[in-house]
């Protein structure tokens, strides 16, 4: 709840840290970051730690990415990413949002594996990224899924609820936030439900345009679970199997200006009524499950968003606390010296 990082991405942000990686710097290669970590603080396989990497600056998997990145970083069609010796990286300004009061006594260290190294037990975040970027994935047997809030909804929440314990969350909080977009299709109760108990589930559905000129159906976002190939081939097997009548031809038209899929329709074919019907035969509408499970103070607990906030404001709360009191005891001993 604190950082909202995993212990393999906290441990690559604070390397690259060190290494003076900042967004207006310089960026170095994957291969020298990963070696790095690798040596200090996670002596696993290199492909843990450059998978981690890899999404971390991915754009379409992290609403807010914590990395910049060049070189090929793999795409939503499924490509992978290029050898870590081909790309390179560095901190986004975000991230150092993480970072900034890594070493001004705002938080606990431990020693790295080997007792040679100092690593922070959790990262000093002035955000709470537990909600801006979400996260999944499953670990000694429990599953987590939580979906990425707008930044600035995310803050003017906290902010209300610091001011009035009692405030409306979805009055300022309006839905997740997803990097691929799309539509969100989702009942108001529904929604106050999911941030009450941290469970339930958001259907997202797929953005379109008709251009009546070229009798063609552009979708330009499609749900954030999916992928192109997927629905590619749900379309294919559909048409095959002649449910789908209405489709002359189906390709992927994605260019550097964004994500393009192009349905040509047969003639006198109602565009609206083909969506509606893609939407329930295809994964161009997904739902998206919400199982907000997360760490408090190393223990696994099912949170609604209330509690998620006011954990961490609690837990702010006491870095800001750390960090001037921190910041005392250098001028104190400064002052000594002085007076001496």
């Amino acid at each position: 709840v604190t950082d909202g990082q995993k212990p393999v991405q906290r441990r690559i942000l604070i390397d690259m840290y060190r290494m003076g990686l900042k967004f207006e710097g310089r960026s170095v290669k994957s291969a020298r970051i990963v070696g790095d970590v690798l040596g200090k603080y996670h002596p696993h396989g290199d492909q843990s730690v450059y998978g981690a990497l890899v999404r971390m600056a991915q754009t379409f998997s992290l609403r807010y990415p914590l990395l910049v990145a060049e070189g090929n970083f793999g795409s939503r069609d499924g490509d992978s990413a290029a050898a870590m010796r081909y790309t390179e990286t560095r901190l986004t300004p975000i991230s150092q949002l993480l970072l900034e009061e890594v070493d001004l006594g705002s938080v606990d260290f431990q020693p790295n594996y080997d007792g040679n190294f100092q690593e922070p037990v959790e990262l000093p975040a002035k955000l709470p990224f537990v909600l801006l970027n979400g996260s999944s994935g499953i670990a000694v047997g429990m599953a987590s899924n939580i979906c990425g809030f707008n930044l600035g909804e995310v803050c003017d929440t906290t902010i209300a609820l610091l001011k009035n314990p009692d405030h409306d969350i979805a009055s300022t909080l309006l839905a997740p936030d997803f990097p691929t977009g799309g539509q969100l299709v989702c009942d108001p109760a529904e929604l106050a439900e999911i941030y009450r108990t941290g469970r339930g589930g958001v259907k997202v559905r797929a953005r379109w345009r008709y251009d009546k000129k070229e009798n063609l159906i552009e979708i330009f976002e499609i749900p954030y679970s999916t992928s192109i190939e997927v629905i590619l081939d749900k379309v294919a097997e559909l048409v095959k199997a002649g449910k789908v009548k209405e489709i002359s031809d189906m390709r992927d038209e994605s260019d550097l200006s964004g994500l393009k899929l192009t349905i040509d329709l047969k003639r006198g074919v109602d565009p609206e009524k083909l969506m509606q019907k893609l939407y329930k035969l295809t994964p161009l509408q997904d739902t998206f499950s919400c199982n907000f499970n997360i760490l408090i103070a190393g223990m696994p607990r099912v949170m609604g968003v209330r509690e998620i906030l006011e954990e961490w404001t609690a837990w702010r709360s006491d870095c800001v606390r750390r960090r001037t009191y921190f910041s005392l005891k250098k001028k104190q001993e400064k002052l000594h010296l002085l007076k001496g």
